[in-house]
């Protein structure tokens, strides 16, 4: 444990420091600032709690080891209270291992229709039933920022933002479980177009981005943007109609383009673009610095390509299958329903595995 010992003392330290700064109430005046404090702060808390375990543990096995000789009733606990060291040691090793330091953040989360035409876009609205249901048994709060129907009551392309409704554990956020849904969701189902009663695959992709804490973090200067306003089309009522209340922002460096009208004033429309953009320009930045340093910032589980299918949902069987995981079950319709858990507990298992064999050179 000695290696392990250094790394917990500077974390310790770094806890200690942040202790203070929540503590102090100028923090508070930065909101931004004080939510990134904050989630490192409980970040942190699960090493130091680790920490302390092992160190209880630890100190109770010496105990009993000088007192063994003497006393038969220690030296009958000892071998015990060593097993509980060395199951306290190893959780301790795990809480060490480098997180995603995006686990605590809220998201913003896309599904756009693919191939498969209306049965897509369809398919694409039973992914967002999915996901809303889901939010509401982690009790997160969600808000749909833009949507394109489709004819039959379908979405050609949906953005919704998903948040914790207060700060937690890191490994509880919405980022730590959504960011395993990005890629292709493909759909195997008889379509409400078919009259033949024939099956048809379609597929959908999902996108999901951890969101910007605040405009601060993701600095974007006024002259780096293109905004046009032009009148809303579709559903929204007769203010939505009759006004330029839709807002298009782009992004000049990177070409990234934002469009939003689902709400009534341009003010919302264009909040909710910075919000999107803010997030992609986000996603953008850690890549890029994940390739400079020449290491993926994701696990295994979570660089494969977005085009490439990692979910299969196949209605005549009631079977769902993450071809990443080789997860398989046949409750279809309570996933749909927002029974979520197990499939999203599949992905955390492997990456989990991946970055301690990574870490331990298995």
């Amino acid at each position: 444990m000695s290696e392990e010992i250094g790394a917990v003392e500077g974390l310790l330290q770094e806890y200690a420091q942040l202790e203070r700064d929540l503590a102090d109430p100028a923090l508070h005046s930065d909101a931004g600032r004080a939510r990134r404090v904050g989630r490192r702060y409980a970040e942190l808390g699960r090493v130091v709690r680790a920490h302390r375990a092992w160190r209880e543990a630890a100190d109770d096995a010496a105990a009993a080891a000088e007192l063994a000789a003497e006393d038969p009733e220690f030296a009958a606990e000892l071998e015990s209270l060593r097993e509980a060291e060395t199951a306290a040691a190893d959780h301790l090793r795990e809480v060490l291992l480098p997180r995603d330091p995006d686990d605590g953040r809220d998201v913003i989360l896309e599904i756009k229709a693919g191939e498969g035409g209306e049965e897509s876009a369809l398919f694409a609205g039973d992914l967002l039933r999915m996901y809303l249901r889901y939010a509401e048994r982690q009790g997160w709060s969600t808000q749909v920022l833009e949507s394109t129907d489709s004819a039959l009551g379908g979405y050609k392309d949906v953005q919704l933002a998903v948040k914790a409704r207060s700060a937690g554990e890191p490994q509880d956020g919405v980022w730590a479980h959504l960011k395993y849904e990005g890629g292709v969701h493909r759909v195997q189902r008889v379509p409400v177009t078919e009259s033949q009663g024939r099956i048809h695959t379609s597929a959908a992709g999902v996108l999901v981005l951890p969101e910007a804490d605040d405009e601060g973090e993701v600095e974007i200067a006024t002259g780096d943007l293109r905004i046009d306003v032009y009148r809303s089309s579709g559903p929204g009522g007769q203010s939505v109609n009759t006004t330029d209340s839709a807002v298009r922002i782009t992004h000049l460096p990177t070409g990234i383009v934002v469009s939003m009208q689902n709400e009534k004033s341009q003010l919302q429309n264009k909040e909710a673009a910075m919000r999107v953009l803010r997030a992609r320009l986000l996603a953008a930045r850690q890549e890029e610095a994940a390739a400079a340093a020449s290491e993926a910032r994701r696990s295994q589980v979570r660089t494969v390509d977005r085009s490439e299918r990692i979910r299969t949902y196949n209605f005549p069987e009631n079977r769902i299958a993450d071809h990443r995981t080789g997860f398989k079950a046949y409750n279809l319709d309570a996933v749909l329903d927002g029974d979520l858990g197990p499939v999203i507990a599949s992905a955390v298992e492997m990456d989990e595995a991946a970055r301690l064999a990574a870490a331990t050179g298995a």
